[in-house]
């Protein structure tokens, strides 16, 4: 079997990528300028890159000190099971170890999709009792 050739790229995740990737793993489409502010304001992101087309992207947000959290980590469906997402979550990790002061505690958190969870408790993350409340506008 050949192996996939793909690189990583950080900081260079655009909206219209974003709302592609989400449309085609079966989310919620979001408005282009909501996505940009939201872009905006992230702290850290990552995009795997096959072929010039990004098959893959992950996302930190929070206050980049205390709470971090890992969002739309999302590999296209053809390119799942390669590691591709492995590698996006293991360099927003590292980018939060590289950020953080050493003796200090930090919470990383994140919603892991239905049927992923097994995904992030190999990266140490477990359920707990948190609570996640949607308003649409």
């Amino acid at each position: 079997m050949e192996e996939l050739e793909y690189h990583l790229k950080e900081n260079e995740l655009t909206a219209k990528d974003f709302i592609r990737l989400k449309i085609e793993t079966g989310f919620r489409e979001r408005p282009i300028e909501q996505v940009e502010k939201a872009l905006e304001n992230n702290l850290f992101d990552v995009i795997a890159v096959c072929n010039d087309e990004v098959i893959g992207m992950g996302r930190l947000v929070g206050d980049g000190v205390m709470y971090w959290y890992l969002q739309e980590i999302i590999v296209l469906p053809e390119f799942q099971g390669k590691g591709i997402g492995t590698r996006i979550v293991d360099r927003l990790l590292e980018y939060i170890k590289d950020n953080t002061t050493p003796g200090t505690f930090v919470s990383i958190g994140l919603t892991a999709a239905t049927g992923k969870d097994t995904f992030y408790e190999k990266f140490g993350f477990s359920k707990s009792l948190g609570m996640t409340k949607y308003l649409e506008r």
